[in-house]
This record gives structure tokens, C-alpha cells and sequence, in this order.
């Protein structure tokens, strides 16, 4: 397994669950991922919301894809540290993605619009096959 597993797994299972904290209480939620290419995994979300005040408070995470198969699927554990993105042209890519955006009135310059990644990290998978095994990690 490679960086380009994770990328295409994590692109065709976009449900994951993101791990934060807060304080010494650990937070997690599910979460439509938005996309992951050579660069990164990146997620879009606004300043409304709690995880993002957290991760800028502990930018250390991890994050979970799971592919439901058989009785038990496949996992993707993704842990790195974000690192929050003001880039127009993700912007505009982001409103062209998920144009439900627009209806909660984000635009371009919407100081509430907010994009982060993980650039750098460790993943790795876990099946029931590879349950007592040692993790096999991906720098990336």
C-alpha cells in the first residue's frame, strides 16, 4: 500500500470521523470529506462550527475512512497535524464542489469559509486479516 491507496480510498469512501480536542476532552465527529489528491486531504467547513476553533488550538488529528464490507470493512487511519489554507482558487474550487455552500450564503470572501489539510502524516489500513499484525504505516 502506497499514498495513491489512501488517496483513491479516501476519495471513494468521503464519510470519515475526525478525532480533536478540547481541552483534555477528546472530540470526534463524522463528516463528508471533501477531497484528497497528492497534496493533501482536504476538508472545507466554516468558523460556525466548534472543530475548527479546536484544531486551531491543537492542530494535531486523525481521521477514519471505513468501507462497510461483509461483516467488517476496511479502515483508513489518517494522523498528521492541519494546517488551515486561504487559497482563492480552493475557494472557488470548493464552491464549484459543494454548491450547497453557497446556500449557507459563503462566498469567496466570506471570512467564515474555512479550508484546512493534512499534508504530512502517517496512515495506514486495518482489516480483520491484519488485526494482530503490526501497523504498517504510509509517510506521506
Amino acid at each position: 500500500m502506497n499514498l495513491n491507496d489512501c488517496i483513491k480510498f479516501s476519495n471513494e469512501n468521503p464519510i470519515c470521523y475526525l478525532a480533536t480536542t478540547e481541552g483534555d476532552q477528546p472530540r470526534v465527529r463524522a463528516l463528508g470529506f471533501w477531497f484528497a489528491d497528492e497534496t493533501g486531504f482536504y476538508f472545507q467547513t466554516t468558523s460556525f462550527k466548534e472543530f475548527p476553533h479546536q484544531l486551531k488550538a491543537n492542530p494535531k488529528t486523525e481521521i477514519c475512512f471505513y468501507k462497510h464490507e461483509s461483516m467488517i470493512g476496511t479502515m483508513l487511519r489518517i494522523s498528521g497535524s492541519v494546517e488551515f489554507i486561504d487559497d482563492i482558487k480552493l475557494r472557488e474550487k470548493a464552491l464549484n464542489d459543494r454548491p450547497f455552500l453557497k446556500s449557507f450564503g459563503l462566498t469567496l470572501d466570506s471570512p467564515e469559509f474555512v479550508i484546512f489539510r493534512i499534508a504530512h502524516g502517517k496512515a495506514h489500513f486495518w482489516t480483520m486479516d491484519k488485526n494482530l499484525k503490526p501497523k504498517e504505516f504510509i509517510d506521506f
